[in-house]
């Protein structure tokens, strides 16, 4: 199904009856990925699944936005659609945005959350990283000097380019804007603010957010449990999908 909202095209799913689950997917990946979750979400629940602004059969924002933004933006697609999510689950990126709706009650309907390999940890730069920006931010103002960006026009991108996460390299420019602000921004803080019961989901050799993020996860959230999916990547519910099915479907009271 497509809609627009604020001008944007959103691609979505939703199937089944009864109160509404939300997913929100990962960075550069799209609701597809959850049609394992959706099909046993949808037995007991409303499962709704959109490709967010600048993912999947989206279209992309007009300017890179902040994780504020897209928390906005899902409380108008909301809106458009007449729904108020029971529960949230999102991976990654979608768990970045979780944190932050959940924190300052934005959806005050939702009663539990499901966290999988979520993002909102900023991780403590070693030595090598602090030495690596350096010597990139040293670049950068000698590639943006404007005799030397004339000479080597196309310099200053190639350095970027080099330094960036695949993430980065593949993104438009508008979404390394976007990729940009939701990295820099650590949501720990708000953590003890999320007051519903939540699920935590993580892969123990997960290493975009390592099983650490996941025991920082349970440590501050007030009501929360871990579940490790051994051997799991940052994609753990696609690598052990009966487990994460079953976690799920317990926690939501849902007939496996």
């Amino acid at each position: 199904m497509t809609t627009t909202v604020s001008g944007i095209s959103i691609e979505y799913e939703i199937k089944g009856e009864g109160p509404c689950v939300l997913f929100l997917h990962g960075w550069g990946s799209s609701y597809r990925l959850f049609e394992g979750l959706i099909a046993a979400v949808s037995k007991k629940y409303t499962a709704l699944a959109l490709d967010l602004p600048g993912f999947g059969g989206s279209g992309e924002p007009p300017v890179p936005w902040s994780v504020d933004d897209y928390c906005r933006f899902v409380c108008e697609f909301l809106l458009s659609l007449g729904l108020s999510p029971e529960v949230l689950i999102g991976h990654s990126f979608g768990g970045r945005l979780m944190i932050k709706l959940l924190a300052d009650n934005s959806l005050a309907g939702v009663k539990k959350a499901v966290f999988i390999d979520s993002a909102g940890i900023k991780p403590k730069p070693s030595l090598k990283s602090r030495a690596r920006l350096a010597v990139y931010k040293a670049g950068k103002a000698v590639l943006g000097l404007p005799p030397i960006k004339a000479l080597f026009p196309d310099a200053l991108e190639r350095l970027r380019r080099s330094r960036g996460s695949e993430d980065y390299k593949n993104a438009s420019p508008v979404m390394r804007g976007t990729l940009v602000k939701a990295v820099n921004e650590d949501l720990k803080g708000l953590l003890p603010k999320i007051g519903v019961p939540s699920l935590l989901i993580w892969g123990t050799l997960d290493t975009a957010t390592p099983i650490s993020d996941g025991e920082l996860f349970e440590s501050l959230i007030p009501d929360a449990g871990l579940v490790r999916v051994e051997n799991g990547s940052h994609y753990s519910f696609l690598d052990n999908p009966v487990l994460c099915t079953r976690a799920i479907s317990s926690f939501l009271s849902i007939p496996y």
